[in-house]
């Protein structure tokens, strides 16, 4: 249920910007009128959808619309949201016109809910729907019968709503202008929620559906509850249940995505057709699109990376990025002032609520086209590519997204021996380490006792890891230069196994001086000031690769027990600072639990492998000049 509560509360995210809530409630409530109605789609389903319209009809609104599995509460006319404490305050007073809605087969809407619904890229009959054409066919019926607007629309959504904006840019319809994708749901295979390179992200997917996916019959206001775990230690909850099959049997038969998720292990047609990359070319260059995402968000990091990368490379619409230090849709609710420990210096939350969002409606919606007005955006952060830089603590804008044209340089880290990590290549013979991977030990994700995935987990102090017999850890000198490291990273490990299967999680982590502290009067209040930070092995990125899935995701093959083989893979961009005086540190592991489920490390299927398939399997990792494992770092030169 973790993620079902987070979205809930991004519904209602704290705001920075409500001065006086009682003041804002009551000008809503005076200014605009909200009711509920049924939009009729092209099949003849219908979609609760609530309508905030503004009383001033003086001048004509745009709409801005929110589409979400998450319920769309409170239900009724004249029963408003409380986004009085919301800095979606800020797009009443402006006049926009807000649009929720249900989507089909959720909370009141009808019809029959299906998770990520493939996109249908030539619809030939009514009976051809999706949540592309359900957003067209909304559109048009709001444009048509809602008076006093402009004609000129926006989507916006974050997580599971952020697929549906993206979706939405899909549609095609000649009003819509601006869409904006934020940690959008984009691949399950790959990256997002459920699964990282073919591995299953354990609590997220069983956390989710053992509540999200139970079947909801006929329309109602209620949601499902998902499994009690009883405030269980999670560590030990899901050692102790061993097997995905045993946890399939913990929630019963009736989830219908658990149950495809188990079917479907490999990346076959199945993912391939939920993966909005495959389809962003039918974006059309009338719909501009603002992906956003949060360098240290555990559930969508990938997605907003990669959907952006994706509709550079295939659409030629304006598509804008904006990421920073957040964690899921932190933005939208917080100060984004730190994260866990790491503190970032200034309220990067506020930044993108000034600077970047509402200036990408406004611009693109509004009937005047002035881009300054209603807002304190600062031009000079503004470009196509807005990365807020961890480490160093800055904004920095780029023209273009360096790493995707590969118009910035390449550094290699190379693993040594004695645990060294170093930019230069020193040819040593038929040097190796390794390690014992024992699934009934697992490395755990992060230190102490959770009932729950949390989401400081992407910036926790790795000390705890680095003393474990299973981890190998490797790290660079002092620093004598700062080292800016903008875009994706690639390890590339030669490796062997005895065993025919293994997974390899590798992190990239940031070792602060022995005399780090952070000043008293830092403008925060992270645990950074009460955390002893000296020392502290701040995780940058950390990722998972399924062993099996080395030279295809969609076609796996075991390891020859005891021959040298080469994993080469990417993990999701960072934006940080290496600083001078601080280290470089690489850690390598095959277990991460139970973020991440367990491996076998044997060549059989996992999601029905039984508790004696589980074996111990020794790791070595090479280092030699013919296999030279290293880590690929894209440097930035801003």
């Amino acid at each position: 249920m973790h993620k079902i509560l987070l979205v809930l509360l991004l519904c209602l995210p704290l705001s920075l910007y409500a001065q006086n809530p009682k003041s804002d409630s009551a000008w809503l409530v005076q200014n605009y009128s909200k009711r509920d109605v049924y939009i009729t789609m092209r099949d003849g389903v219908r979609l609760y959808t609530s309508l905030y319209t503004p009383k001033d009809k003086k001048e004509t609104h745009p709409f801005l619309i929110n589409r979400t599995p998450y319920s769309i509460a409170p239900y009724g006319n004249d029963t408003f949201k409380a986004y009085w404490n919301t800095y979606l305050m800020q797009y009443f007073r402006e006049g926009y016109i807000i649009v929720l809605q249900d989507v089909r087969g959720r909370y009141m809407s009808e019809g029959q809910f299906v998770d990520v619904r493939p996109f249908i890229p030539n619809k030939k009959s009514s009976s051809d729907i999706d949540e592309a054409s359900d957003t067209y066919d909304t559109i048009d019926w709001l444009v048509k019968y809602i008076e006093n607007n402009n004609g000129r629309v926006g989507v916006w959504g974050i997580s599971y709503p952020g697929f549906y904006a993206t979706m939405a840019a899909l549609s095609g319809h000649p009003a819509l202008k601006a869409a904006s994708p934020q940690a959008p749901v984009t691949d399950w295979f790959m990256g997002d929620d459920f699964h990282h390179n073919g591995a299953l992200m354990l609590m997220d997917a069983f956390g989710f559906y053992s509540g999200f996916g139970k079947p909801r019959p006929y329309p109602t206001r209620q949601g499902a509850g998902g499994y009690d775990f009883k405030g269980q230690d999670m560590y030990s909850f899901y050692l102790k249940t061993k097997t995905i099959d045993s946890l399939s049997k913990l929630i019963g038969d009736s989830i219908q995505f658990w149950n495809d998720l188990c079917k479907h292990p490999d990346y076959d047609s199945f993912w391939k057709a939920r993966n909005p990359r495959n389809f962003v070319q039918y974006i059309p260059d009338s719909c501009a699109t603002l992906v956003v995402g949060g360098l240290f968000d555990a559930e969508d990091c990938y997605g907003a990376w990669n959907l952006y990368k994706a509709i550079e490379l295939k659409a030629h619409n304006e598509n804008t990025l904006v990421e920073g230090p957040w964690s899921h849709g932190e933005w939208a609710k917080d100060s984004g002032t730190y994260m866990g420990n790491p503190i970032f210096d200034r309220a990067t939350s506020v930044d993108y609520r000034s600077w970047y969002e509402k200036a990408f409606f406004d611009r693109h919606l509004l009937n005047h086209n002035d881009i300054s007005k209603g807002k304190q955006l600062l031009s000079a952060t503004y470009g196509e590519a807005n990365i807020f830089i961890t480490g160093a603590n800055k904004w920095i804008s780029y023209p273009r997204y360096a790493p995707l044209y590969n118009t910035d340089g390449f550094s290699n880290l190379f693993l040594q021996s004695n645990g060294n990590l170093s930019f230069t290549f020193i040819t040593e013979t038929k040097k190796s380490d390794y390690y014992t991977s024992d699934p009934a030990k697992p490395v755990p994700f992060n230190e102490g006792v959770h009932t729950s995935r949390t989401r400081e987990y992407m910036t926790d102090d790795q000390r705890f890891a680095t003393s474990r017999p299973d981890v190998l850890s490797y790290q660079t000198p002092i620093l004598d230069t700062e080292v800016t490291v903008v875009g994706p990273l690639t390890a590339d490990l030669f490796v062997s196994l005895s065993t025919t299967d293994a997974d390899f999680i590798v992190k990239i982590i940031d070792v602060f001086p022995d005399d780090f502290k952070y000043v008293d009067n830092i403008n925060g209040h992270g645990n950074g000031k009460n955390y002893i930070m000296s020392g502290y092995q701040m995780l940058v990125r950390g990722e998972v690769m399924r062993g099996r899935y080395r030279n295809s995701f969609t076609h796996p093959v075991p390891f020859t027990p005891g021959e040298i083989t080469e994993v080469k893979y990417k993990l999701p961009d960072i934006a940080h600072c290496f600083k001078k005086g601080h280290r470089i540190m690489v850690q390598i592991q095959s277990t991460w639990f139970p973020l991440v489920d367990r491996n076998p490390q044997q060549f059989i299927n996992i999601y029905k492998a039984k508790p004696e398939d589980f074996v111990k399997t020794k790791v070595h990792i090479y280092y030699d000049r013919e296999h030279p494992s290293h880590i690929v770092l894209p440097i930035s030169t801003h």
